[in-house]
């Protein structure tokens, strides 16, 4: 089959004109796949299906297809660490794109050719777990060729429980101990957001007789309503845009309303407002700090309104979670985290602009469930989870991190 995929694509590149460049042998790709028969586009997609279930065997996150970068080679992560993919066969930058365009439809196409980027979710039926894998993908232009990013969305979701949130923490998360406020979950790219967020989800699924609407970009996990009724809508697909979806939900009844990433002051403006209204709200940013999220949430807005969302984000903040995953020493990856639960002294700090002053009120706070990242860092250290060197390596703080190692 792989040889059968190959040759296909050989054979498509070489119908693209000699004198087409760059974006204009991509866009002869978008224009002339649909001419391929219906075997032909099977035989495809089983191709893609084989890289993708090689992906899941090896335990790799994240896996990249075409783009000048890749150099002709699939490229899987596995646990944390790229690499090539030596046994299966390279692509030329155009069949690379051939096999990309053949798991869009055309109106997805046309995004990605207009926008350049498309952001998309994908699923197949992986025969050896007799499951359906769902993935998020990112298509995009890496030096006039087509590149493609696609993440394994967990088939399970890990328990709540299972991310060693001190019980106070998860009660401020908890929507049956408190109805309103904005819970955030921060990190960088590839910090296990998603999964933590999915956690929560679940975690009130299982008790909570409540209305959850999701919005995300692409919709990754799906879950099944159990105590509480779930519903998913995924933007450019079921919903324009986050702040639509945002506003939209208030007339759908919802308890809890899950934005999958802050990434625009519309989406934050619409967030604070919707949350000033009695619901509970979840959502993400790219943020490597508690402290760092406060300041920017208020830096995203227009300087005229930052007095105004900073009482605002004061008034709703409940919790910030921070989180990191880093390499154990057993070659996987472990999460530690930077919790912050919104306290009167936390609230005072942030309404007078002294945001700095939240470090050490996390530092301080176990009582409260609050643990900096430094600390958590320490506490995967002593329990031989992680290594020294990257213990100090992913702290913020480092001199923070050094002075807990003395102590320790």
């Amino acid at each position: 089959m792989t040889e059968q995929a190959k040759q296909l694509l050989s054979a498509f590149v070489s119908k693209i004109p000699e004198i087409y460049f760059g974006p204009e042998r991509v866009r002869f790709i978008a224009d002339h796949i649909d001419k391929l028969s219906e075997e032909q586009k099977l035989l495809l997609l089983k191709y893609a299906n084989h890289i993708l279930s090689l992906m899941l065997e090896r335990q790799a996150s994240d896996v990249e297809i075409g783009g000048f970068g890749t150099q002709g080679y699939v490229w899987f992560r596995i646990f944390g660490n790229k690499e090539r993919v030596e046994d299966l066969p390279q692509m030329k930058p155009d069949e690379a794109g051939v096999l990309i365009m053949s798991l869009l439809n055309p109106s997805q196409r046309q995004i990605l050719m207009n926008e350049r980027n498309l952001d998309f979710s994908y699923t197949f039926f992986y025969e050896k777990e007799n499951v359906n894998v769902r993935f998020r993908a990112d298509a995009y232009f890496d030096l006039d060729t087509l590149a493609l990013n696609m993440r394994a969305i967990q088939a399970k979701v890990r328990p709540l429980n299972s991310l060693e949130f001190h019980p106070l923490a998860v009660k401020a998360m908890s929507h049956n101990y408190i109805k309103f406020g904005l819970s955030l979950v921060t990190g960088i790219t590839g910090s296990g957001k998603s999964t933590t967020l999915d956690a929560i989800i679940d975690y009130h699924n299982q008790f909570d007789p409540c209305h959850i609407v999701i919005i995300a970009s692409p919709v990754e996990y799906v879950h099944t309503s159990k105590k509480s009724i779930i519903k998913h809508r995924e933007v450019g697909r079921d919903v324009l845009s986050f702040k639509d979806g945002v506003i939209q939900a208030l007339r759908q009844d919802p308890d809890i309303i899950v934005i999958g990433e802050m990434r625009d002051p519309e989406t934050i403006m619409a967030a604070l407002e919707v949350t000033d209204t009695g619901h509970k709200v979840f959502s993400t940013l790219h943020t490597s700090s508690a402290v760092e999220s406060i300041d920017r949430i208020i830096a995203e807005v227009h300087p005229s309104e930052q007095e105004r969302v900073r009482n605002r984000l004061a008034d709703v903040l409940i919790s910030v979670v921070s989180q990191k995953l880093v390499p154990s020493l057993d070659g996987k990856r472990v999460l530690a985290k930077e919790v912050l639960i919104v306290t009167p002294s936390v609230k005072a700090a942030i309404k007078n602009n002294n945001t700095s002053e939240i470090y050490m009120m996390i530092n301080q706070g176990a009582q409260q469930g609050m643990i900096t990242l430094e600390q958590d860092l320490i506490r995967l250290y002593t329990e031989r989870k992680i290594s020294k060197e990257n213990a100090i390596a992913y702290a913020n703080n480092k001199t923070r991190i050094m002075q807990l190692l003395k102590a320790g």
